[in-house]
């Protein structure tokens, strides 16, 4: 038995009180630093624009000698420059005439509306400045900022590293898939594959170790071998079962923090750390692994890499009703059509195809006890 279950909340707080955000950092050319977060502020050493620049297709000229100009009483000049949209405006001229607002008569050009200065021309450092503070530390790169860093010149930009995270899936009865046909009692490893795939994508590196048989000092020489990374991933072996040894295990090479959580499906979890390596321990059933994943894993990956919480969320109609147990988080998994959220599976932790089959999940509360059809929920999308 599950000596004391713990609060959804309360285990987060306690994982993520010991996951500080990474200090170390890495210096990446710009076509490999898209969705990483800066280290520090980004200034500028240049001025975008770096040279006075036509803003459209027309002619330079001084702006002085515009003055007065109209359809009803045009202005001609003699000195003045075609140019295109984004050629540089030569020294002694300090404003664009539009095509529309001009006319060739041969070496003289025909103004018929005036120009201020500067008029139609994009000045040097109009855009950015030398010395401002393009990003501030902690923007996250998107491949428009790469762009930005780009026309200023840049070549690296300097990031914080990625948190490096091992999983280390667990089971006698898993098999690599592939590799040979299932024996009675078997199943392929999948869930060290959903692990790894959702790490990279919320910004960690994952380090996936061959699956580790169930055996507490196979378990334990897994677990002390990846120390070194910034947080550590067991799939497997959490329930309270004779061969559940990773708890254990835990136990002894560091600290427990919880063991069992009030949080369907997903019981069976645990939290702890060792050394200053946090890790969390994820029930074998592959729907209560996702969960985990989403609830744990991913919170404490977003802290230690410096990401801000970008979970995708809408909104939908309960089309039908859903039961849950009060006193646990109940994660609910759904489909979407329309404008309504379908009720697919309110239980079987082990039954994968329901998420393929799902778009997203509505949290119940601990406090309620399910919800109605017709109720306005919040579904967080599958990623």
């Amino acid at each position: 038995m599950f000596k004391r279950l713990c609060s959804a909340k309360d285990a987060l707080e306690l994982l993520l009180d010991r996951c500080a955000p990474l200090e170390h950092t890495e210096l990446l050319p710009l076509a490999e630093a898209v969705g990483r977060v800066l280290c520090g502020d980004l200034v500028s050493s240049v001025d975008l624009p770096s040279f006075n620049r036509a803003a459209m297709d027309g002619f330079a000229v001084r702006a002085a000698e515009t003055r007065g100009a109209s359809p009803s009483a045009p202005v001609y000049l003699q000195r003045f420059l075609p140019l295109r949209t984004g050629m540089a405006v030569p020294d002694g001229f300090d404003a664009v005439v539009m095509l529309e607002d001009s006319a060739l008569r041969g070496s003289i050009l025909e103004v018929t509306a005036p120009v201020h200065p500067f008029r139609n021309v994009a000045r040097i450092g109009e855009d950015i400045s030398m010395g401002d503070v393009v990003f501030k530390e902690g923007h996250r790169l998107r491949p428009p900022d790469i762009a930005l860093l780009a026309a200023l010149g840049q070549e690296m930009a300097e990031v914080f590293a990625r948190p490096r995270v091992a999983i280390i899936p667990t089971g006698s009865e898993l098999v690599v898939p592939g590799s040979r046909a299932l024996r009675p009692g078997e199943a392929y490893e999948s869930n060290g594959l959903m692990a790894q795939l959702y790490v990279e994508r919320w910004g960690g590196l994952p380090l996936k170790q061959k699956t580790v048989q169930d055996d507490p000092g196979l378990i334990r020489d897994a677990l002390e071998s990846k120390i070194d990374a910034d947080m550590i991933v067991i799939i497997g072996g959490t329930s309270v079962g004779e061969k559940d040894y990773v708890p254990r295990v835990l136990a002894d090479a560091g600290q427990l923090l919880v063991h069992g959580i009030r949080v369907q499906p997903g019981k069976p979890t645990a939290l702890g750390a060792v050394g200053r390596t946090p890790v969390i321990c994820l029930p074998g059933y592959p729907v209560a692994a996702l969960c985990g994943l989403y609830l744990f894993v991913r919170p404490a990956l977003k802290k230690l890499a410096h990401l801000g919480d970008d979970m995708p969320m809408t909104h939908a109609c309960l089309s039908g009703k859903i039961a849950s147990r009060p006193g646990y988080l109940s994660i609910v998994r759904v489909a979407l059509k329309g404008k309504e959220a379908e009720p697919i599976m309110t239980s079987g932790a082990g039954i994968l195809s329901s998420v393929a089959r799902a778009d997203g999940f509505v949290i119940v509360p601990e406090e309620r006890e399910g919800m109605e059809a017709g109720e306005m929920v919040e579904v967080t999308l599958i990623e």
